[in-house]
């Protein structure tokens, strides 16, 4: 099954994300990464504020 368009977006920015690495706990000669360990977090946080914004558009 193909996933929506606005979906397919999102996964595949979230697939960037995890293609950069997944943090590892216990795993600290990395230094820390922002992209890297909270990309979901990222991510949906991107998608909050568009939808915000959106809202914001479509009601005024």
């Amino acid at each position: 099954m193909r996933a929506p368009r606005p979906l397919a977006a999102l996964l595949r920015l979230v697939d960037r994300f995890e293609e950069r690495g997944v943090y590892v706990p216990g795993e600290d000669n990395q230094a820390i990464s922002p992209w890297r360990d909270f990309g979901w977090l990222i991510a949906a946080w991107l998608v909050t504020v568009g939808l915000f914004v959106l809202f914001v558009a479509l009601a005024s």
